[in-house]
């Protein structure tokens, strides 16, 4: 038996012999540079110059200390927001060092955090250090003891704390916030806490109560989608993840192109720009043309879907199967179905994957969390004189997509 870190000098195994340590021999030289969270450089942050300034503006005084405000910041998804609070928070960070004052940053992707207790215990845990002397376990204490916790590591360990919470409005209600946005005023802890609330949703804060809303005041910024020469230049610094000369001219500008005409997003714009390089390489081709990017697009459109409904659970899925089924057996015109029909589809769908079906009431919450997501679209029809309302859903995004999540697609016989 071999033993573990010595080199093995053999033919090895034909499965993986496409796979190199320069990520991707021939087309990729580097292909880090096109993953989502790869975070650029200071200086290939596109367009977004101010608001870095009015974001830093806002969260400077925790450099030497003092109380920061707390801000949100709304924009479509890929439009530099995680981006920019990370940017801002790193250099915040690296700031106070200087100075020799502690300050705490930490991110939470809340659409990834199982509620209150998942996101104090991240926040708690990335902050905490060995000299603390604090535990802070994945489970097995309450949310109130989660908070104590980190308490008790800020004042510790630190002089003050950023605290991000990208996609906010995933976690349901705003405990959260309120609890960090006052825990200084109520006595919890003595270190200031700044707040950065990210957002998809422009009328986000119409969801908070008055105290959370007194509490993070009305610092706002919106993020607006970027154009075609903003992500073309995008593009041009993530182009070293290319080989020299692997890229024809015009893959880049074709690839903002499409971006900006659909939806300006950044992040769909790499994923493209990838996943064109991934069919050149699977093809063994030597040039990544403007051709792959149409045949790229569609698996750029599913790894997207995937992405936002991650977090969801398994019979949104079977639901949203349901709405393509019955979107792809109809006519263009007729996309609009009420609960009641995609429901009947939805129990055919887990019938097919061998579990039982929810209650109707269970379904509709399910359809409004699509619909949250932009997956779905919802409306509040009028029947008429003694029918009463009743609501309609339509899918947001072309069956095929939907089908090509799975390799196992929930496809069933609609039968209306």
């Amino acid at each position: 038996m071999q033993d573990a870190g010595e080199a093995d000098t053999g033919e090895g195994d034909d499965l993986f012999q496409g796979v190199n340590e320069s990520a991707g021999e021939g087309i990729f030289a580097n292909r880090e540079l096109l993953n989502i969270d790869h975070v650029p450089d200071e200086n290939r942050i596109v367009g977004r110059d101010k608001h870095i300034r009015e974001l830093a503006n806002e969260l400077g005084p925790a450099v030497t200390g003092s109380p920061p405000n707390s801000v949100i910041l709304y924009g479509k998804t890929g439009s530099g927001k995680s981006l920019v609070a990370n940017h801002v928070m790193e250099r915040a960070r690296e700031e106070a060092q200087r100075r020799g004052n502690r300050l705490a940053t930490v991110t939470v992707d809340c659409a990834q955090a199982k509620g209150e207790a998942d996101t104090v215990q991240t926040i708690a845990d990335s902050v905490n250090g060995p000299s603390s002397g604090v535990k802070v376990p994945t489970r097995g204490i309450s949310t109130n003891e989660y908070y104590n916790r980190l308490w008790g590591i800020l004042d510790q360990e630190y002089d003050a704390a950023l605290i991000t919470l990208d996609e906010v409005d995933q976690l349901g209600d705003d405990n959260v916030l309120m609890i960090l946005s006052r825990a200084r005023e109520a006595g919890k802890v003595d270190v200031p806490i700044g707040i950065v609330s990210i957002s998809n949703k422009v009328n986000f804060r119409e969801q908070m109560t008055e105290r959370v809303k007194s509490s993070l005041g009305h610092n706002e910024f919106i993020f607006d989608p970027y154009d075609g020469e903003q992500l073309r230049q995008i593009l041009e610094y993530r182009k070293d993840a290319f080989q020299d000369d692997v890229l024809e001219p015009g893959v880049i500008p074709k690839t903002a192109a499409l971006a900006a005409q659909r939806h300006g997003d950044a992040r769909k714009a790499i994923r493209l720009l990838r996943h064109a390089g991934d069919y050149a390489k699977n093809n063994d081709l030597d040039r990544v043309t403007e051709d792959h990017l149409e045949l790229a697009q569609e698996q750029a459109e599913v790894e997207r879907l995937k992405e936002l409904i991650a977090g969801l659970p398994p019979h949104s899925k079977y639901v949203l199967y349901a709405l393509a089924n019955l979107t792809s057996d109809t006519r263009e015109d007729e996309d609009w179905f009420r609960t009641t029909v995609i429901y009947d589809v939805y129990r055919k769908v887990c019938e097919t994957r061998g579990t039982d079906h929810l209650t109707t009431d269970t379904i509709r919450g399910l359809l409004n969390e699509l619909a949250f997501l932009e997956v779905t679209e919802s409306n509040q029809e009028h029947g008429g004189m003694g029918k009463g309302t009743y609501k309609e859903h339509r899918l947001l995004w072309d069956p095929s997509v939907v089908f090509k999540m799975d390799p196992n697609p929930a496809q069933v016989d609609v039968d209306r």
